[in-house]
């Protein structure tokens, strides 16, 4: 038996005051969190003792380990990226660095061991959980990271002396910026596909892009991006434009512009964009165009608005407008959402209502820079601290990166219309009941059965994939579904001419979506090819490109990309 082994042996027949050290941190920060006030959760922390002794010895042989690694002066390795350095071999922070990351595993352990029947409880405590041990870890302290330490020495003290100036800047902003605003510029950098502004009211302008080919398909391609940012996620660079793309493919192209909301527009409700701005943009689109019906795709929320929408017109007796729907990581239904649904009860939504809402209080703003906070804390070590350790203690310029300046340029939403979002979808899954109402009908999602094409994302912690194909249970359409591999973003923008990435097709829709995955076709490359094949097919005959923008109902406001994405 080997020295670490007697070690474990030893410590297995002790009382478990490690382990149960461990135990009692956890119900400390149980009791400490309003989240669990009203939970009975006495019997989650009923760990056999058995099991804490177990834990206990496996997590002392580990440590004695360590320690003899420590004690040889052999070099540390990882595959951690925090710690991937060779500054982080020494003996002194390879040791701090593998004790944390030693303890991380173990009480990640013991929370599996813990017994919270309750889904949503058991996904509150591993968030918080998750956070302090994101937010523990030696790298993100600067006496303990050495290579903020070697940065200091070899600047001579201007690393630090640029972090502090990176944190002030940022405290100014009231956020994290992930990328220096000053690397790009709206219209000249990015959102520079050429086109006009045709329309505006207090919500939105909408796009009309110029032809990017000598032939057109006869009907237009409307897009709704999510309100939540501008919508030049869809336009970035002239390489990875989605937009653009479109536009080369052949398709007429026309694009909602959310405004930047600011106290004018506070009392704007979920009616209000779906009235006066999604099917104001359809019919605007279709007077332009000539009475055409229209291919409609939404990402994220701006699929949910669309849907909403379209389940609207079914209802007023408009049913012939729309040719195709296509809905990019959307939710319709809203019965697993992921990571997000933690922050999301009806305590929040009341508060909400009560504050910025307007019931039994004023109307105000829902920020753009909280929710952009709250979605890098979804992905803590990726999103929020590689950022705070990169800036304020190496002092390193932010990188230069268009989908991170994006990210950073987020919209306020008009408290009335972000409440009814929040009680509506992720609180009560009203959209799928066939009882909701809307703009004064009720919304039946079943209504709509034009051919719809679903997209998921396989890594995605906003829309779960399985959450995204759950909607082709509630259309009545012909459902199309394909699975992009990466996440929210970087799954969606995946131009076919980077050759990146690989997606998952299977001509059936059976109701268990791992039972599609199971006899799914993975291929190749961007899912953008199989889409656009797809979209032509309900895009109609093509015929020689127009190159002029609006028409005499709808003259040219400006060019784009407007005044609203620049606010």
């Amino acid at each position: 038996m080997d020295q670490a082994t007697s070690f474990a042996s030893f410590w297995s027949a002790q009382t478990p005051f490690v382990a149960n050290f461990a135990l009692q941190q956890l119900r400390l920060w149980v009791n400490s969190s309003p989240w669990f006030a009203d939970t009975d959760n006495a019997k989650w922390f009923d760990v056999p003792a058995e099991r804490l002794r177990q834990m206990q010895a496996d997590y002392q042989r580990e440590w004695y380990q360590l320690g003899l690694q420590l004690l040889s002066r052999k070099p540390f390795s990882f595959t951690d990226k925090r710690f991937a350095s060779d500054n982080w071999s020494s003996p002194l922070f390879g040791s701090l660095a593998s004790y944390y990351l030693l303890n991380s595993h173990y009480m990640m352990e013991l929370l599996e061991e813990l017994k919270i029947d309750d889904e949503k409880p058991r996904q509150r405590l591993y968030y918080l959980v998750e956070q302090a041990i994101a937010a523990s870890a030696p790298s993100n302290f600067f006496a303990s990271n050495p290579d903020a330490l070697e940065a200091l020495v070899k600047s001579n003290g201007v690393s630090l002396f640029n972090g502090m100036l990176h944190l002030a800047s940022d405290l100014k902003e009231g956020k994290l910026r992930q990328c220096d605003s000053g690397d790009f510029q709206v219209g000249r950098d990015v959102a520079t596909t050429p086109g006009d502004v045709v329309f505006e009211n207090d919500l939105f302008q909408l796009i009309q892009y110029r032809p990017q080919s000598e032939k057109q398909y006869q009907r237009p391609l409307l897009i709704v991006p999510p309100s939540i940012n501008k919508y030049y996620i869809l336009d970035l660079r002239p390489e990875n434009s989605l937009v653009r793309y479109a536009l080369e493919q052949g398709h007429q192209v026309f694009l909602i512009s959310w405004r930047n909301f600011d106290e004018s527009c506070a009392g704007k409700t979920w009616d209000d964009f779906i009235q006066s701005a999604v099917i104001q943009a359809i019919k605007v689109t279709q007077a332009i165009s000539g009475g055409q019906q229209l291919n409609c795709v939404g990402f994220c929320i701006g699929g949910t608005l669309l849907s909403t929408a379209l389940a609207v017109l079914e209802a007023q007796g408009e049913k012939d407008c729309i040719s195709s729907l296509s809905l990019l990581a959307t939710f319709l239904d809203y019965s697993d959402t992921g990571v997000i649904d933690v922050f999301v009860d009806e305590h929040l939504v009341t508060q909400r209502e009560r504050t910025i809402g307007g019931k039994d209080g004023p109307v105000g703003l829902f920020r753009g820079q909280d929710m952009g906070n709250t979605f890098s804390l979804l992905r803590p070590n990726e999103l929020w601290w590689n950022y705070t350790v990169d800036k304020y203690l190496k002092g390193q310029k932010p990188r230069t990166l268009d989908m991170l300046f994006w990210n950073n340029d987020s919209t306020n939403l008009p408290g009335p219309m972000y409440c009814w979002y929040l009680r509506h979808t992720y609180l009560q899954n009203d959209l799928k009941s066939g009882e909701l109402e809307c703009c004064g009908v009720t919304l039946d999602l079943s209504s709509i059965k034009i051919p719809t094409y679903l997209l998921g994302t396989q890594d995605d912690h906003i829309v779960p994939w399985r959450s995204a194909y759950s909607t082709s249970k509630l259309l009545s359409g012909k459902v199309r579904f394909v699975l992009g591999a990466s996440g929210h973003i970087a799954g969606v923008i995946n131009p076919p001419t980077q050759n990146k990435r690989h997606y998952w097709t299977n001509e059936q829709t059976p109701v268990d979506p791992d039972i599609w995955m199971e006899s799914a076709e993975k291929k190749p490359g961007s899912w953008w090819n199989d889409w656009f094949a797809w979209l032509t097919q309900h895009a109609g005959e093509q015929r020689p490109a127009v190159g002029q923008s609006g028409n005499s109902e709808y003259p040219i406001l400006e060019a784009a990309p407007g005044r609203y994405v620049k606010g």
